[in-house]
């Protein structure tokens, strides 16, 4: 385990542009998508992370905008996002969706006001298991209702967050309809930006010394 800290420290003094990465492809069972076809675009092309947990940057990135295509995904397919190159800081991956009002679809719908809940966390700081990887998938809950939804991706890059605002918060959205025969109700929601502050123990944190020996993942407990 110290091993491993030890060598993240290392990376975390890696320039930027050699260690930030980018979500840039829906995957559907494991097969990623092409890039940015159900990805909404967003103006970074190096991989620069929002550290302002309270900007806008913080639901899609920066300057995002909608794409025309919706992936249609069934109750049996798993999703996930695609890195354009491998997870290079420790930290920790929520996923987050949100069901799109009626007038709107996936297509139209900005995310606004408090409609996200989270479907899926990987909280392992210790052992690292994604550290390296350049893609995340899950299920979406069975009872999930069917209709259009936008779909977040966050990797919280903690090497720098022992001070607050050194948290790194690499993002993306994609666009899916999902045909599923849920009759649930999606919660806790949330609003993005709104869902941190910055001073959540799980964001500020120092990760090399003293070692956590627990982790206090950020964000709203699971759904459902």
């Amino acid at each position: 385990m110290k091993g491993f800290y030890a060598i993240a420290a290392f990376i975390g003094l890696v320039p930027s542009a050699v260690a930030h990465y980018r979500w840039t492809a829906l995957m559907i069972n494991q097969t990623p998508t092409p890039d940015f076809k159900y990805v909404r675009t967003y103006s970074d092309t190096v991989g620069a992370p929002v550290t302002d947990v309270t900007t806008s940057a913080m639901r899609c990135n920066v300057n995002s905008q909608p794409v025309p295509d919706i992936a249609i995904i069934n109750p049996s397919n798993t999703i996930g996002f695609k890195l354009d190159q491998q997870i290079t800081h420790p930290g920790v991956i929520n996923a987050y969706m949100a069901k799109v009002p009626p007038l709107y679809t996936a297509a139209t719908w900005n995310g606004d006001g408090p409609s996200w809940f989270k479907v899926s966390q990987w909280s392992d700081l210790v052992n690292q298991p994604y550290y390296a990887s350049t893609s995340y998938s899950f299920p979406i809950p069975a009872a999930t209702p069917p209709g259009d939804y936008l779909v977040r991706i966050e990797h919280i890059a903690l090497h720098a967050a022992g001070s607050f605002g050194g948290a790194q918060f690499h993002v993306a959205c994609a666009q899916i309809k999902y045909t599923g025969t849920g009759t649930g109700t999606p919660g806790p929601l949330v609003s993005i930006p709104g869902v941190y502050n910055g001073n959540e123990p799980g964001i500020l944190i120092n990760i090399y010394w003293p070692i956590p020996s627990n982790y206090v993942q950020p964000g709203p407990p699971l759904w459902p």
